[in-house]
């Protein structure tokens, strides 16, 4: 067996810049969608950002954070 024609994973990560939409992040999110909006508007996930109405991104940074200890994450507050 040639290991070419083996099925390897693909361990790809998010990048610590930029951002993803959900479908990017769902394979390491320990929570399902509707779950994630409820933390996302209790302050315990981080917030999305809207492009329009059907058009939602997320801070990789933001996320590879909540990722990192989903159960302590906190939002933090803007400085003006």
């Amino acid at each position: 067996m040639n290991i070419s024609d083996s099925k390897v994973p693909n361990f790809v990560t998010l990048p610590p810049e930029g951002c993803s939409r959900w479908s990017n992040i769902k394979p390491y999110s320990p929570v399902c969608k509707e779950t994630y909006r409820r933390l996302s508007l209790e302050g315990k996930a981080p917030q999305p950002i809207r492009m329009g109405i059907r058009c939602t991104f997320y801070k990789n940074s933001e996320i590879l954070r909540w990722l990192k200890d989903p159960l302590s994450y906190r939002v933090e507050p803007h400085s003006n």
